[in-house]
């Protein structure tokens, strides 16, 4: 697998003009897992934005208040780490985000339609 990663490592940096060189050879720039795993990550939030369409009654509130402590917690270790990872930083705080406002939602809904043993 290393040579299938190194060949195109290794193509495509005939390709990277003299501008972008710092951020494709940075210790977290697109050749390493520090670049990719927070692209991919980006789809918990486009994930979390497309709910905020769900009625709140059909919200999962663990669910959404493990992915907001996750997003915070990786929030703060993207910034400890070495290099920082600004990238990562940056989606999780997002994630951290939309899922506060999908907690929101589903305690605004619960606040405002208490159940039958509550009233």
């Amino acid at each position: 697998m290393s040579k299938i990663y190194n060949g195109l490592v290794n193509t495509a940096d005939r390709f990277v003009p003299n501008s972008m060189r710092p951020l494709w050879n940075h210790a977290a720039g697109p050749k390493t897992v520090f670049f990719w795993a927070p692209v991919f990550k980006w789809g918990l939030v486009i994930a979390g934005l497309s709910d905020l369409r769900r009625p709140a009654d059909q919200l999962s509130v663990s669910q959404s208040a493990s992915l907001a402590a996750t997003g915070l917690i990786w929030s703060r270790y993207s910034l400890v780490i070495i290099p920082k990872n600004y990238g990562l930083f940056s989606v999780n705080v997002f994630v951290a985000l939309t899922q506060l406002a999908q907690l929101y939602r589903a305690w605004d809904h619960a606040q405002k339609n208490p159940s039958p043993s509550e009233k």
